[in-house]
């Protein structure tokens, strides 16, 4: 454990994971709503579109990779720069913890998530986090765009406490683009306040958006997050802004873009994973 100032100058110097991060823009989004770079091309490479529920770890294409450490030695990122090719934008850096994709958007029938669930998954606590799941985010996200009839999907889950229900009903017609991530968390329903989504069990739409599409399911975990407050400038950022965030072995970190306007623009940099 990096216990003072001096442990974490040593280890950024002379025992880290360096990071890069090289990835095109990602269009057809929206302001005001999340982007993954999951799929973006660049560095790291394009990932693949998953299929079955899986626990994705820093050997996935598209993950960033660094190097796992032995107990007691711990892992955090201490250091990172970036430039964005769009002007106050940001970006987060989050824990893929687990995955699944392979649903359409063109029929009415029940489709089941196969085992979306972080407990039957197996993800190890240092992943997760909180015990009670609470330092997950859970998303929809879009792989392939469906078509523009509007359609509401109705999605069951799992929560904490092993129950299950519906969440409120979320709107995924429009056409929405390649690389959307559109938040599970707000429509927890009044009526289950204060439960935590550990799995997802099916989706059901009520229309046909017109077009198959492919979408599925993705659990993360938040590590940290960025600004670059000008564009084509670099931004860099210390162990102390980042908040120096414990980063697991086979941690699956990616980019997840809170968007300003109608693409991600482009997102250049690096940082040091420091051990110690």
């Amino acid at each position: 454990m990096l216990e003072d100032l001096n442990a974490v100058y040593k280890s950024l110097a002379n025992n880290s994971s360096r990071i890069v991060i090289d990835k095109a823009t990602v269009t057809a989004q929206v302001a005001g709503g999340y982007a993954s770079m999951w799929r973006s091309t660049g560095f790291p490479a394009q990932a693949a579109i998953p299929t079955a529920a899986v626990v994705p770890t820093k050997g996935t294409l598209g993950a960033m990779g660094f190097d796992n450490q032995a107990a007691p030695v711990t892992s955090y990122l201490n250091w990172m720069y970036a430039i964005s090719s769009n002007n106050a934008q940001s970006f987060e850096i989050h824990d893929r913890v687990a995955h699944m994709g392979g649903l359409v958007l063109n029929i009415t029938t029940s489709q089941a998530t196969a085992n979306m669930d972080v407990l039957t998954l197996g993800v190890v606590a240092d992943r997760i986090g909180d015990a009670n799941y609470g330092d997950l985010q859970w998303w929809l996200e879009v792989y392939t765009a469906g078509g523009a009839t509007a359609s509401n999907a109705t999605i069951n889950v799992t929560y904490n406490d092993g129950t299950t229900g519906n969440l409120n009903v979320l709107a995924v017609g429009g056409t929405l683009g390649a690389g959307r991530m559109l938040p599970l968390i707000p429509l927890i329903p009044t009526a289950q306040q204060g439960k935590i989504i550990r799995g997802i069990n099916n989706v059901i739409l009520s229309a046909s958006t017109g077009t198959a599409g492919n979408f599925g399911f993705t659990c993360t975990r938040p590590r940290t997050a960025q600004a670059t407050e000008i564009a084509n400038k670099i931004q860099t950022l210390n162990w102390a802004q980042l908040g120096a965030p414990q980063i697991p072995n086979d941690s699956c970190l990616m980019l997840v873009i809170p968007c300003n306007t109608t693409s991600t623009g482009t997102i250049r940099g690096g940082g040091k994973i420091a051990h110690g």
